[in-house]
């Protein structure tokens, strides 16, 4: 037993410390650099949250991870925490955070991630806190962390601190506090067995593989079924080893940058086509396989692919998984009530849940505000644009889920991915969108592009109705605009308004534009551009070019290009 003595240690405020849309990142140098930056960031959560007694603790194994550890375990147990639980390394996916918080009736979690952006001693860090629910702390409550963050002058800690070793399972006390490190997985695949009818998935599209040690698989056409899972080293790796290779059976190239690193291998790891450009590549070279799926650092977000690399847009999929909900066992004897999207992502839900007579709600972007939805019943089903999507099984975005949920799709109706998607545009139209992503822009120049932009389309917003830009597709006529603004959502549990989530332009035949600022950066700015267009009638076109004109309205509208000084994005979805 440790000393369980307590010293205050003097500190300096600091007033960068406002979490975003995921809670706090910077670049790793800022965590490294400053004095006390961490540890006045936990001092800051703990206090804001009351003091909770038992916390989960991981992240996604990135550069930093093992130090912020050590400091957050340091901090807790000064503060009177009784109980933290560890995945082994420290190595804990986001949504299977969110798993453990609620399985084992957690106060909380303190997860260590900045997601989809690089990682290394030049790439960035993140701590984000998630509430009992398990998901991402309400806006409410990051508020109060940073208005604490800016006046604090103590943090807690243990006056010694000794090594702590998280390589293995076991009970380890610090002070007064019991740290327990766990098998990281076994809770996550005890819940997916619960999600998904594992067995049959593994029948249907996997049980060939099992049975003669061939390459192939057999699904319900005869077909042999191969896919890639690209984790891009982050951590899904070994979840993904254990649920796809040794529980469904697929063989192990199926599984391709599966060993999490903390740099992630040099890579980017946003699962896109752009920074996913290995699958995607894989996928063109070898159109024999029929089903890809690349997942982020810290394992919420998913891109999936058909054959041929065929790309599947985020609000295709949510809308898809939507449509064939019934092929998720967890919602046999759950009744559902709603679906919900973020504003960016094209409505393409809205008309499942219309034609299932149900209701779709439309929230800013950032998990947390899918949590009330959730907890109150109202919604089963949720997705963003930037490749989120997940279900009420947790509070978080699930990338594993995601791929789960195709796979089980698919293995119920022995159909392809490219079958479903087409099929569901047959049945509902098409919404054709794109994001047009540019990374680390001069942050000052962004805001005044953004601040002009308002000035047009809401203190203006009259002027703007009525215009008209030409459209060389005949089937609609020329774009006329119908509404300007900027969201602002009324969140329909707890009655709080969130204002000035995205600057949009609508048009008369249901096109869309929207442009905001991403605040999930560490560094400059990330100015994302959202346009989306819907058709009946005219389905198979290549989306970039059936787009092209409304994203020359966009180009216009904003002077995107002057702000940004780029003619091309960085990252076009």
């Amino acid at each position: 037993m440790v000393s369980a003595n307590v010293i205050d240690v003097v500190t300096q405020p600091f007033d960068d410390q406002k979490p975003g849309t995921s809670g706090l990142r910077k670049r790793v140098k800022v965590f490294e650099e400053k004095p006390n930056y961490t540890e006045n960031f936990i001092q800051s959560i703990l206090e804001a949250a009351g003091q909770p007694k038992f916390l989960v603790l991981g992240g996604d194994g990135r550069y930093y991870s093992n130090e912020a550890i050590a400091k957050i375990l340091n901090v807790c147990a000064a503060n009177g925490v009784k109980r933290v639980v560890v995945p082994e390394r420290g190595i804990l996916s986001t949504p299977a955070a969110s798993a453990l918080i609620r399985s084992l009736k957690a106060d909380g979690g303190i997860i260590l991630t900045a997601s989809h952006n690089p990682g290394g001693p030049d790439g960035d860090f993140g701590i984000k806190y998630n509430a009992s629910n398990g998901g991402p702390a309400p806006e409410s409550l990051t508020n109060q962390i940073y208005a604490i963050s800016r006046s604090l002058t103590i943090y807690k800690s243990l006056f010694k601190r000794p090594q702590l070793h998280l390589e293995e399972k076991g009970q380890h006390e610090l002070g007064n506090m019991s740290i327990e490190v766990i098998d990281p997985i076994e809770n996550y695949l005890k819940l997916m067995n619960e999600v998904f009818d594992l067995d049959l998935i593994k029948e249907r599209l996997f049980h060939a593989a099992t049975s003669n040690g061939s390459n192939g698989h057999s699904t319900t056409s005869g077909k042999s079924f191969m896919m890639r899972a690209d984790p891009m080293n982050g951590v899904v790796g070994p979840y993904a080893r254990r649920i796809l290779i040794e529980v469904l059976g697929a063989p192990l190239a199926s599984l391709i940058n599966g060993e999490p690193l903390t740099d992630f291998g040099g890579k980017h790891p946003d699962p896109n086509l752009t920074y996913a450009s290995e699958l995607v590549e894989t996928m063109k070279s070898h159109p024999d396989i029929d089903f890809g799926v690349a997942f982020d650092g810290d394992g919420d977000r998913n891109m999936i692919l058909g054959e041929g690399a065929f790309f599947v847009t985020p609000g295709d999929s949510l809308a898809i998984i939507a449509d064939h909900l019934d092929k998720v066992k967890y919602f046999d004897d759950k009744q559902v009530k709603g679906f919900a999207r973020s504003f960016p992502t094209s409505p393409a839900v809205d008309r499942v849940a219309k034609a299932k007579q149900l209701d779709c709600y439309v929230t800013p972007t950032g998990w947390k505000f899918f949590g009330n939805l959730m907890d109150k019943g109202l919604i089963a089903l949720c997705g963003e644009e930037s490749f989120g999507t997940g279900s009420v099984h947790i509070r978080e975005k699930d990338g594993l889920w995601a791929a789960l949920a195709w796979l089980s799709i698919m293995a119920h109706t022995g159909k392809t991915v490219k079958q479903l998607v087409e099929e569901h545009w047959k049945k509902y139209g098409r919404d054709y969108f794109c994001r047009y992503d540019f990374e680390e822009c001069d942050s000052a120049k962004c805001e005044t592009m953004m601040r002009e932009l308002e000035e047009k389309l809401v203190d203006r917003s009259k002027l703007m109705v009525g215009k008209k830009f030409p459209r060389s597709q005949s089937e609609s006529g020329d774009y006329e605009i119908e509404e300007t603004g900027n969201f602002e959502y009324t969140d329909p549990v707890d009655q709080s308004v969130t204002t000035k989530q995205g600057l949009f332009v609508k048009f008369t035949n249901g096109a869309r534009i929207i442009v905001r600022l991403s605040g999930t950066g560490s560094s400059g700015s990330t100015v994302r551009l959202y346009v989306s267009d819907y058709s009946k009638e005219t389905l198979f076109e290549d989306s970039q070019s059936y787009l092209n004109d409304l994203l020359k309205v966009a180009y216009e509208l904003s002077n995107i290009t002057h702000f940004t000084g780029r003619e091309k994005p960085t990252v076009i979805t």
